[in-house]
């Protein structure tokens, strides 16, 4: 009997997945999500569509400990999400090649090709693991211009991974004084476990345990669907920008509720 091709797909990438290779830049796993399958299975026993898993690393350096450590939370995450039986998608973000675009698109006040792009990515993604260098006893000027040109509601209920990197022990603090409360504004869904290494942390074994707590807190909200039931419940109640970025986004004029008291305040109060 010839082999089974899904089977050897299956066992092709579970090998270039294992914790012992290092994480790639787009990394597919088979994942089967419980929330989703309830909801996508058919007659057919249609496969469920794949959470994707966006990572943003504002590092420049080459090699960058801020991408190394994305890297690690990435590779933990699929790891987890494999482990609760379906498949998922990851990608990278690297803002250093864009940065250029994201001070242009700041200045004149449209999002460029490239971060546009970027921009698309984020507005699909599942899940985030965001990550960036600690200068001045601050978060990434970089990280924060990329911020800065998402529409706010972009990443509502969003499930989102928090980690920096710095030079010193001292800035341990920056992801909940600022990382959370930028992500709190947003209405994403940050886990809570928030994630920091200095250069002692790589060889300490506490770093990998926290890497793997968050990882797992992620891959619960995923598989649970935290994203699309929080959103879908309170979409109405958040602030919107006609035309947007937002997948959920009004882009016609049928798809504006003009029943609301601020429509008929502006309608003359009819």
């Amino acid at each position: 009997m010839p082999p089974n091709p899904v089977s050897h797909a299956r066992t092709r990438t579970a090998a270039t997945t294992s914790p012992e290779r290092p994480p790639t830049r787009t990394a597919t796993l088979w994942y089967k999500r419980a929330s989703r399958w309830r909801s996508d299975v058919s007659s057919e026993h249609t496969e469920p569509a794949a959470a994707r898993l966006v990572v943003i690393s504002s590092g420049v350096s080459d090699p960058s400990t801020t991408r190394m450590l994305a890297e690690r939370i990435a590779q933990a995450a699929i790891d987890h999400i494999r482990r609760s039986g379906g498949q998922a998608t990851v990608s990278f973000i690297d803002l250093a090649p864009i940065a250029a675009d994201i001070a242009r698109s700041i200045v004149i006040g449209t999002p460029t090709e490239p971060v546009q792009k970027a921009i698309e990515q984020v507005a699909a993604a599942d899940a985030l693991i965001v990550s960036t260098p600690t200068y001045k006893a601050g978060i990434s000027g970089l990280f924060k211009s990329f911020i800065d040109v998402l529409d706010n509601d972009l990443i509502v209920a969003t499930p989102t991974i928090l980690a920096a990197t710095a030079g010193t022990a001292r800035h341990a603090m920056v992801v909940d004084e600022q990382l959370r409360s930028l992500f709190a504004f947003l209405r994403a869904l940050p886990v809570p476990t928030s994630l920091f290494a200095a250069p002692e942390d790589w060889a300490d074994p506490a770093l990998g345990k926290r890497i793997n707590r968050a990882a797992a807190e992620l891959a619960q909200l995923v598989r649970l669907g935290a994203r699309d039931a929080i959103a879908n419940a309170g979409w109405d109640g958040y602030n919107h920008q006609f035309d947007g970025n937002a997948t959920r986004a009004d882009r016609t004029a049928n798809d504006v509720d003009f029943d609301t008291d601020l429509m008929r305040l502006a309608a003359g109060g009819r």
